[in-house]
């Protein structure tokens, strides 16, 4: 299948073949034949690439889905699929596209990042990190959240990657993205329904029940976007403790209601405050990641859901948060650093009896964030 689609690009994609081929360039955005944005270093520039004409470019796409198994046609106007390269790829063809056959590539990342890469790059602190650590090691759920783009996906490879060898873990996804490097990995991922085919489709749903029944320690849902939200929760409430997923959602208190109208989503028979309070109780810590108006990818913070209030609210604290201090004025890029919020989570004691060496004082924020919070006020 990989000769066949490396045909692909060397005939029908020979227009962006330098954009394939330079790593700096991590996503390819084509709005019809003449117009081709791509993404570098977090910002998107105009590319002076094109192709012929809107026919060329449908047959090109044409022939990237056959090299996957997939149709796109009349009939079939969406492709989303995986490449063999491990690039997520997804067409919208006319009228649909207004603009002519739109297309997104996202880059396959042959770059492994570590904890250690995050903190070099500014993305958080070492206290954040260690932080994180901590909650990995102690089986605290974690829901990745943010916008397309902002990191989830590799934030997810970092923290799974801290997960105990010992421990069995189940990925499940849509098209598989993540690199967990552990011991003890086995990974799962959906197929598509082709009734033409006699291929019967296989949800994320349908994988998180078969995972419950393969004995794991610990799943992870790559990108919660439908009623396995639901699942995801259960198994979070269920035993399966330091289990973990992503959600498209700008803040951890919308990442909450996100999975809540997710869970509602399905044929389910749970009154909508019973899944309220599951969706409290389920999540734990909640690492934001943003991208920002400089290119920048970050750790915007670390909170953590402490249930509902007395008046059906989900609780949110903020341990940890990354706070601008100003701008470089020759790169353009941001300043400033992740600090703590004066927020002692409230599993601290869990922390201190399992003898890890992670101080309150740590969690105590610095005088000059106080200063500025004043200010603000």
């Amino acid at each position: 299948m990989g000769s066949v689609f490396e045909e692909a690009i060397e005939t029908f994609l020979s227009p962006i073949g330098d954009l394939l081929a330079d790593s700096a360039v991590t996503e390819i955005m084509i709005n019809g034949p003449d117009e081709i944005f791509i993404e570098r270093k977090g910002l998107v520039y105009k590319s002076e690439n094109t192709f012929p004409n809107e026919e060329a470019l449908i047959s090109a796409f044409r022939a990237v889905a056959q090299s996957v198994g997939r149709i796109i046609d009349n009939d079939n106007p969406r492709l989303d699929a995986r490449l063999p390269n491990g690039s997520r790829i997804h067409v919208v063809l006319p009228p649909m596209a207004r603009n002519g056959t739109t297309v997104a590539i996202r880059k396959f990342s042959e770059e492994k990042l570590t904890i250690s890469d995050l903190i070099k790059f500014g993305s958080m602190s070492k206290m954040g990190a260690r932080f994180l650590d901590i909650c990995i090691h102690l089986g605290k759920n974690v829901v990745v959240s943010g916008g397309t783009g902002s990191g989830k996906t590799t934030m997810l490879n970092v923290l799974g990657s801290r997960i105990p060898k010992t421990q069995r873990l189940i990925i499940i996804e849509d098209a598989a993205e993540l690199q967990i490097h552990a011991e003890h990995v086995v990974q799962f991922e959906t197929r598509k329904e082709n009734l033409d085919m006699g291929i019967v489709g296989v949800t994320i749903r349908d994988l998180v029940i078969s995972s419950m029944r393969l004995r794991p320690d610990r799943i992870i849902v790559g990108e919660v976007r439908g009623e396995e939200a639901l699942d995801l929760i259960q198994v979070m409430n269920t035993g399966h403790d330091g289990s973990m997923g992503t959600v498209h959602a700008n803040n951890a208190l919308d990442a909450c209601t996100r999975l809540e109208t997710l869970c509602l989503m399905g044929d389910t028979k749970i009154p909508a405050e019973a899944i309220r309070k599951m969706v409290g109780s389920a999540m734990q810590v909640i690492v934001q990641c943003s991208r920002y108006h400089d290119g920048g990818r970050r750790t915007a913070s670390i909170s953590e859901i402490i249930g509902l209030d007395e008046h059906g609210n989900y609780v949110c604290k903020d341990i940890f948060k990354w706070i601008q201090t100003g701008k470089d004025p020759e790169t353009g890029k941001y300043i400033g650093e992740m600090v703590p919020c004066n927020y002692v989570p409230s599993f601290f004691e869990d922390i201190i009896v399992n003898k890890l060496p992670f101080p309150k004082a740590n969690f105590i924020a610095p005088d000059w964030v106080k200063n500025l919070k004043k200010e603000a006020a």
